[in-house]
């Protein structure tokens, strides 16, 4: 039996938080180790160009999204590993796909709507401010996915619509061209960590300021952790974790053993927030100790890095030369 190709990529906007280690990184890690599935992961640095503009901040960017993978545990002798912006025939199957997407199902993608939602409230022209970067960013991002013939794409729910897209992309073309040149992908969504509660009780977001960013000293971990907002409830109070923007987070990091009996100090009363944000950050930094170390090594010598993604974006190349050979062959193009 065959692989199932699984494929994902993040954008080189910062450093990761703990919702993208949570709801990214760690999962598609995990599938990456597991035998009947063979991983290709990218660094989305193309789809970057919409909003950062200044060269070195672009590479330094690029470095830290790749440097976080690697230490989070990514093994390039496992999976692929590379650079969008290493693998040119990603922007050829762009320009064909944009042949057989309808102006219409970009119309109706979140980020355009919303970025003209919020035009519409200020008062401003729909398009003020939109490049097409973002409006064809599904097409970019279908690219991307059906070029290395990938079944399962690890998403949140949120680019869900983006996989949506894709195969209706991709279908239109099997459909015209009367065979299954490009595979239908499937989102894969990871329910447990959906939606990582940030520290104001909302989902971690950049776009919330409301994140734990990955690899912070110990120091600053603890102080950024002391700021999750709690209720007023006095020290004696009985309290209910189901309820806990701190336990939430525990939870993603604990042990059923663990958390059980952290709620049990909960509920019984007499305990304060600084011991739970406390308990919290132990495990958190039990955790990411390791791997804030190996980053701390990456990004010193990233000479390192380099490497990797290069090999891994000339492996990359050679899948994606002959999906557009075969491409380019049905649609009469000169081969």
């Amino acid at each position: 039996m065959s692989k199932q190709i699984v494929l994902t990529g993040i954008k080189p906007t910062g450093v990761p938080h703990l919702g993208n280690f949570l709801g990214a990184i760690k999962p598609a890690i995990e599938l990456a180790n597991m035998p009947e599935y063979e991983a290709r992961y990218f660094i989305a640095d193309y789809h970057s160009l919409n909003s950062i503009r200044d060269p070195e901040v672009l590479k330094e960017y690029t470095y830290e999204v790749a440097a976080s993978w690697l230490a989070c545990g990514l093994d390039p002798s496992k999976a692929l590993i590379y650079r969008q912006s290493d693998i040119p025939e990603t922007f050829e199957l762009t320009t064909i796909l944009m042949a057989f997407t309808a102006k219409g199902l970009m119309n109706r993608a979140h980020a355009y709507k919303a970025q003209v939602d919020v035009n519409n409230e200020k008062k401003n022209p729909p398009d003020h401010g939109i490049n097409m970067g973002l409006y064809t960013y599904p097409v970019l991002m279908a690219a991307d996915i059906l070029l290395f013939d990938s079944n399962l794409v690890p998403v949140g729910r949120d680019q869900k619509q983006h996989i949506e897209m894709a195969q209706d992309i991709a279908e239109a073309i099997n459909h015209n061209y009367g065979k299954p040149l490009l595979t239908i992908p499937e989102p894969r969504i990871n329910e447990e960590t959906e939606t990582v509660t940030g520290l104001d009780g909302r989902k971690m977001s950049k776009s919330y300021g409301n994140t734990i960013t990955l690899f912070l000293p110990e120091k600053k971990l603890k102080k950024t952790i002391n700021k999750i907002v709690t209720n007023s409830q006095a020290l004696e109070e009985p309290k209910d974790p189901e309820t806990c923007s701190v336990f939430a987070l525990y939870k993603l990091f604990a042990t059923k053993e663990e958390q059980d009996k952290l709620a049990t100090v909960y509920r019984a009363g007499g305990m304060g927030w600084g011991f739970a944000k406390n308990e919290l950050f132990e495990k958190i930094n039990e955790v990411l100790t390791p791997i804030r170390t190996r980053y701390e090594e990456l990004m010193a010598d990233k000479s390192v890095i380099d490497n990797i993604l290069l090999e891994g974006s000339a492996k990359a190349r050679i899948l994606a030369a002959e999906k557009i050979k075969v491409l380019r062959n049905a649609m009469g193009f000169r081969v």
